[in-house]
């Protein structure tokens, strides 16, 4: 949870870097040192209020972008034409079988089944074991309502990313009609420009990539109006005629598409190499980018402040449930000083600071892991989640295993295997989707925890030690 949090610390700081040009390290200390000092002065009851409002603003602010979107599109495109232009260019392959030439790709970050199975147990640990979440149904008033938090959380998320994905691919659409940035970075792409090794190159690169956005937008532009033409076409002689040419200009866009991210990625390794030493990676850039280009004044700053609130209450109730799960299972387990409840929120608070530094210590040095943020926070996550699910499972489902001692060095050794494998998987020595660290994890856990039960009935039988003496 707290490497998790450590990421979500960056979002806020992103944004502020982007729109001011600050440097994202010392952004990230300004606003994290801003988000210790409201965690630590509101406490609980001010993350409980803020995440009240957080559904609201999350939502609205997402219908706001997406119908900009829309209004920004030139005027004889629609949203399903928009829609249309995403799915032809492949940004709606949401479901893969993970199927390869008759076998299945175990490292297909993205298919049918990891979604199924590795989500499943990713999603169940987090809301079933997360404090986080668990902080949030036990502030509820009954047990009703802590019951009916859990279900909204299920119901809602999936529509909320529904919405999420859905608004990046209107954007991905907009810049098929609009001349996209070689580089969404604003910072690093200067940089880059103001160098006497790659400068010159650079202008070369993007008077290409500019041509190439110049093509696409007439044959997009052309794709739209064959869609509306499409509508009011008598024959089916017509019709056949209409969708030959639609296939054929989609197979050009696709071949300009295939060009311009090679240009991209030419731009990304001169970025990133040992000569430049930028963040080569600017998939985090793309909405903001967006939204500080195109979108008017009062809207761009409404849309931030949107962004800042709905992080910020995630954020605090994240290390709020840090703070508390510290207290609660190592302080008070292993004080051996009786303090009153006044004294024991005093060293709460010093808790709470205490995470709130490691969560910026983490954001510097572990954005980068996934390809954006929302990944970077599922890998953290799947590296721990799947072996604390695993202890919740032998907790309720295998009541004779009663050793806590001998669940911790089951799940000690699975959490152990899977970093391995997440570090194989990592350098190319094996393929596997960081999914499947979920189930990996909690079924490691429950394994173990089953052997090292038989083992210790059988050490005893025969009178030797056991994990639990």
């Amino acid at each position: 949870r707290g490497l998790s949090t450590g990421i979500s610390v960056f979002a806020p700081s992103l944004i502020l870097s982007s729109l001011m040009g600050w440097d994202i390290i010392w952004t990230n200390i300004l606003l994290g040192g801003l988000l210790i000092i409201y965690t630590i002065s509101g406490g609980a009851k001010a993350v409980a209020y803020t995440q009240q409002l957080q559904l609201a603003i999350v939502f609205t602010g997402m219908f706001l972008a997406g119908w900009m979107v829309v209004r920004l599109l030139p005027a004889d495109v629609g949203f399903t034409d928009a829609l249309a232009i995403g799915g032809q260019l492949e940004k709606f392959n949401v479901i893969s079988s993970g199927m390869v030439n008759g076998k299945f790709d175990w490292s297909d970050q993205y298919n049918i089944w990891s979604g199924l199975i590795g989500g499943f147990f990713l999603a169940l640990s987090y809301f079933g074991t997360d404090q986080s979440q668990v902080g949030r149904y036990l502030t509820a008033q009954s047990l009703r309502e802590s019951r009916m938090g859990l279900l909204m959380n299920g119901f809602v998320k999936i529509p909320m990313q529904f919405l999420i994905l859905l608004v990046g691919v209107l954007v991905f659409s907009f810049y098929q009609f609009k001349q996209a940035p070689i580089f969404f970075n604003q910072v690093q792409l200067d940089k880059l420009s103001a160098s006497a090794i790659y400068g010159d190159s650079l202008r070369l690169v993007q008077t290409s990539y500019q041509q190439v956005g110049a093509q696409k937008t007439l044959l997009v532009q052309r794709y739209a109006r064959l869609r509306a033409a499409e509508k009011s076409v008598a024959t089916s002689t017509d019709f056949q005629e209409i969708n030959l040419q639609k296939t054929v200009l989609v197979d050009s866009l696709r071949i300009l598409q295939k060009r311009g991210d090679s240009l991209r990625a030419r731009v990304k390794y001169w970025i990133g190499n040992k000569i430049s030493s930028g963040d080569s990676n600017d998939t985090n850039y793309i909405f903001l980018k967006f939204v500080v280009d195109h979108l008017p004044p009062g809207l761009v700053g409404l849309l931030i402040a949107i962004i800042f609130l709905a992080s910020w209450g995630s954020i605090a109730a994240a290390i709020n449930s840090l703070a508390s799960s510290t207290m609660i299972d190592f302080h008070k387990r292993f004080s051996l000083r009786d303090r009153s409840s006044e004294s024991e929120y005093k060293i709460s608070k010093w808790y709470t600071l205490g995470w709130g530094v490691f969560c910026i210590v983490v954001a510097m040095f572990t954005y980068n892991i996934g390809n954006s943020l929302i990944e970077a926070v599922n890998v953290l996550g799947s590296l721990f989640y799947g072996v604390v699910l695993g202890i919740f499972l032998v907790a309720f489902f295998i009541p004779r295993i009663k050793s806590g001692q001998l669940v911790f060095w089951a799940a000690l050794l699975a959490e152990l295997i899977v970093i391995a494998v997440f570090l194989l998987s990592r350098y190319d020595i094996i393929d596997l989707a960081f999914l499947w660290l979920n189930p990996l994890g909690a079924l490691l856990v429950v394994i173990f925890s089953g052997v090292l039960q038989w083992g210790a009935k059988k050490s005893r039988s025969t009178g030797g030690a056991t994990f639990s003496d």
